[in-house]
């Protein structure tokens, strides 16, 4: 099967790129400008790493689905829990790196968690509507953006351009079956040399029951959703090199959870609390430009469980999470073709949590006191690009030094090669890490303060064809981590043990049909193992030639039509083939069956202020599974209004 899939999807590229290559003497080369490839604008042909782009008008296409569903149709990305119940859960695996090991940004700043296990970000918090481009930076990117890249970066970008008078408002409301409700409305604005934003979005759902009832007689209750995101920023530019920037924004949500797989629970809520403010300076000059950045993250994680019967009676966990994070970076031209970049960071984490229950027994309680940890980092890049040579190359290195673990460093190596203005090839090998989490080390049971940080080694090389009308990439990646960090189930603390390699093959191509008729499509071959514990015997070690959760070919394909300058329509599918995931405590892994579902979305454009959409999902209501004994996604479909003004 995997062969023939292999085959079928390596033939299926080639009409793409003769089509190209036949159509190039008419094409106008499309060339974005990026941020997230070195922390500066450039346009994405400079530049060798492998960058995918989510633009503002392909977000505004998918404006029924969340966040991580749009990230989960990405090339190279299982966003597992993006398509069961909403409000569920959200597990980011890129290029099948385990949880927690692909960074998160959001303006270029990294987010993350300190009250979680593995430091992750919580991705149910984000609304699409607040954001304008999205751009994922795949591979180790230790080097410029520090701890937890070994995947890579996404970076969610809400900063707006655009802003040309005194008021911008966009208004958005969608509703839909299972009590799906959203709405939305930005305003932002431009007077004399201030510019603002402002935002609210609500989200709300009544749900389906997270948990699958195998039986299908125990009546499972609905799981609900509820969530409201408030953000504000205000910059001002006193002259043409200088910006200052400030920004606040409030997360809070609350669902419904069950138990467990399989396994119902009526009463039993998590609430989820955020608040990031921050301010920032950007000084740009022909040659040189600096930027300096602060951001403060309390996070508020808060659990109740009430039971009618049995033991515990009730429980209550709450956990506080709090990150600092302090940044000076510049880049300088030296020479024409030569561009140094150099910076600095601070990160500061600290977390604390209180568990109580009450059962049969008695009352019990486990404090986390209020444990921090800090890491400090120097990095610098040099960049050759020029007109004339084809041949573009990065260089650069990052040294850390934690207060737990002590030093490390990390590298990267890029080089690329333009055949002309269609055709590039790119190579890469860099190197990326992940420190130990508060809770890895300080938890009073399962810490270890000997913990090592991960490491890992990545090396990639493709090619690419980019024109006005098409674009295709092929790229081979092999990624080995080592001393990765696991909970060892003999003595119950966390230690390095964990070894994983993974190959790969992403495949990407974006072709206009006709005029009318655009064809995106990628394919994702993942080949891994990893040497970890026996999940059925949790004491000898065994290499298991397979990531859980993570199948080893997924396919998107998506076709837009233009039917007229109004009305817009697509049809999409994703596919999967068979993977595993954890049977239970001491049990052998099981298979997931693969799956094909289809979704639709069509848009009708009244005016160049009011438009409508209508969004479905699983269109022919097809029964699958992502995680075990958990309900993915049935026939779903909502309908919304968008208006500017």
């Amino acid at each position: 099967m995997s062969k023939k899939m292999f085959g079928f999807l390596t033939a299926l590229s080639i009409p793409f790129v003769v089509f190209s290559q036949l159509d190039s003497l008419t094409s106008i080369l499309f060339d974005p400008v990026i941020v997230t490839a070195n922390k500066t604008e450039q346009k994405q042909s400079t530049t060798g790493k492998i960058i995918t782009i989510i633009s503002k008008e392909q977000l505004e296409k998918n404006a029924g689905k969340t966040v991580m569903q749009i990230l989960n149709e990405q090339a190279g990305l299982i966003v597992n829990g993006a398509l069961n119940n909403p409000g569920s859960a959200q597990t980011v695996f890129l290029r099948g790196a385990s949880s927690g090991r692909t960074l998160i940004l959001i303006d270029g700043i990294p987010m993350n968690d300190p009250s979680m296990i593995n430091n992750e970000f919580n991705l149910n918090l984000l609304s699409v509507n607040e954001i304008d481009r999205i751009e994922i930076c795949k591979g180790a990117q230790g080097t410029l953006y520090g701890s937890d890249a070994l995947g890579g970066v996404i970076n969610l970008i809400t900063t707006k351009n655009d802003i040309d008078k005194l008021v911008h408002l966009n208004a958005n409301m969608t509703a839909g079956n299972y009590g799906i409700f959203k709405s939305n409305i930005n305003a932002s604005g431009k007077l004399g040399k201030f510019k603002y934003t402002a935002r609210f979005n609500h989200q709300s759902s009544a749900g389906f029951s997270s948990a699958f009832d195998s039986t299908g007689t125990s009546g499972f209750d609905t799981d609900a959703l509820f969530g409201n995101n408030f953000g504000a920023s205000l910059a001002y530019q006193p002259n043409k090199t200088l910006t200052f920037n400030s920004f606040i924004q409030h997360r809070f949500y609350k669902t419904d959870l069950d138990n467990g797989p399989f396994s119902d629970a009526r009463n039993f809520f998590s609430e989820d609390q955020a608040l990031f403010a921050g301010a920032g300076f950007t000084y740009k000059k022909s040659k040189f430009s600096l930027t300096g950045n602060y951001q403060k993250v309390n996070n508020n994680r808060y659990y109740d469980k009430d039971f009618s019967a049995g033991s515990p009676l009730f429980s209550t966990h709450s956990l506080n999470g709090n990150s600092d994070f302090t940044e000076l970076f510049g880049n300088v031209k030296i020479s024409k073709n030569v561009t140094a970049i150099m910076g600095s960071e601070l990160r500061t984490s600290s977390m604390n949590s209180l568990y109580l229950s009450v059962s049969t027994f008695g009352p019990f309680e486990n404090e986390f006191k209020d444990s921090r940890i800090s890491q400090y980092s120097v990095y610098g890049s040099i960049l050759y690009s020029s007109d004339k040579n084809p041949f573009q190359l990065e260089l650069g290195g990052r040294f850390n030094k934690h207060s737990i673990y002590g030093v490390n460093s990390t590298f990267t190596l890029n080089p690329s090669f333009r055949c002309n203005d269609y055709w590039m090839i790119m190579g890469s090998i860099s190197s990326a890490y992940k420190v130990p989490s508060i809770y890895q080390l300080y938890d009073f049971y399962a810490g270890n303060l000997d913990l090592k940080p991960e490491e890992a080694i990545n090396v990639e090389v493709g090619a690419q064809y980019k024109s006005a009308r098409s674009f295709f990439r092929g790229v081979f990646f092999s990624r080995q981590i080592t001393s990765g960090i696991d909970y060892n189930f003999v003595d119950f603390k966390y230690f390095n043990f964990v070894e994983q390699r993974v190959n790969g093959l992403e495949l990407e191509s974006n072709f206009d049909v006709t005029k009318s008729f655009h064809l995106n499509m990628n394919y994702t071959y993942l080949s891994g193992q990893e040497l970890t514990q026996n999940r059925e015997t949790n004491k000898e070690s065994i290499t298991y030639p397979y990531l859980l959760r993570r199948p080893a070919h997924t396919l998107n394909l998506t076709l837009n039509y233009e039917i007229s300058t109004k009305l817009f329509a697509s049809i999409s599918s994703k596919t999967l083939s068979a993977r595993y995931d954890i049977g239970g405590y001491e049990q052998a892994d099981v298979v997931l069956q693969p799956y094909t579902i289809f979704n639709g979305y069509g848009s009708y454009k009244m005016s160049d202020k009011v438009s409508f959409f209508i969004d479905a999902q699983n269109l022919f209501n097809k029964k699958f599974f992502d995680i075990y004994g958990y309900q993915s996604i049935p026939f779903m479909i909502s309908g919304g209004i968008n208006l500017k003004f």
